[in-house]
């Protein structure tokens, strides 16, 4: 059994969650529920659960302010939030496991099964104030993103990336300073992940900030040579629609 503790200052939450949980993932038994902070941190000292579903902003403090009490972590986490569509983009840079408000039976069957799916992975508190940075600061340019690595997680400010490059299973994010980042995950991730407003996939190797655009040059698909200098060859079959984005 997966011993859980639920956190949310809405008592109505509380009981939704619970008797999803109890319906549809017998895995999961519930050993306790608070609805702040202080009684959040008590709970958990005290009964030591698997994992903990925890709204972001609760009677006190947030979720970053209960977690730091609680380090070094032993419990996963999920999140429960009931910000819009527009705010999710935060959780997903962030990196962090949620659900949205009200829970869909389906999503709460996924998010435990990641979690029975794994050993009690620490959450870096880094990732936690990125996404209560993110959430205060819906102006995407200003959203950092939680970049996973071989050896660990950066945290990359939008508005500095270039380009991403594929390398395989692998990304090549180029940064305004000069440096690339190797991300552990494909192209295809950061293109269903970012904003089709400010990012665009001219090749199938290439996606490229249409802010750092320095020059387009003609040709059978063309070319545009970025900020950083690089030249990268437009895919033909993208061509009319890039250049549409371009003139907007």
């Amino acid at each position: 059994m997966i011993r859980t503790v639920l956190i949310d200052d809405e008592p109505d939450s509380i009981r939704i969650l619970q008797r999803l949980l109890e319906t549809y993932c017998p895995e999961v038994s519930v050993i306790g529920k608070a609805e702040g902070v202080e009684s959040g941190e008590q709970t958990i000292r005290t009964l030591v659960p698997d994992l903990v579903f925890l709204d972001i902003e609760m009677i006190q403090g947030n979720a970053f302010d209960l977690l730091n009490r609680l380090q070094p972590q032993t419990f996963q986490v999920i999140f429960v939030t009931a910000f819009d569509n527009y705010a999710i983009r935060a959780f997903k840079y962030s990196a962090v496991d949620y659900l949205l408000k009200p829970v869909d039976v389906e999503d709460l069957r996924s998010a435990v099964g990641k979690v029975a799916g794994r050993s009690k992975d620490k959450i870096d508190m880094l990732q936690i104030k990125t996404l209560l940075e993110n959430v205060g600061n819906l102006h995407i340019w200003q959203q950092k993103m939680a970049v996973p690595t071989m050896t660990g997680l950066n945290f990359i400010t939008i508005s500095e990336i270039i380009r991403f490059e594929a390398r395989g299973n692998y990304t090549g994010i180029h940064l305004d300073n000069g440096e690339c980042v190797l991300a552990t995950k494909n192209i295809q991730d950061y293109d269903a992940l970012l904003p089709d407003t400010l990012f665009y996939r001219i090749h199938h190797s290439h996606i490229i900030n249409l802010q750092k655009i320095h020059k387009y040059q003609k040709g059978r698909g063309g070319y545009i040579i970025m900020e950083d200098g690089t030249s990268i060859e437009v895919a033909s079959r993208r061509r009319e629609d890039f250049l549409r984005r371009l003139i907007k």
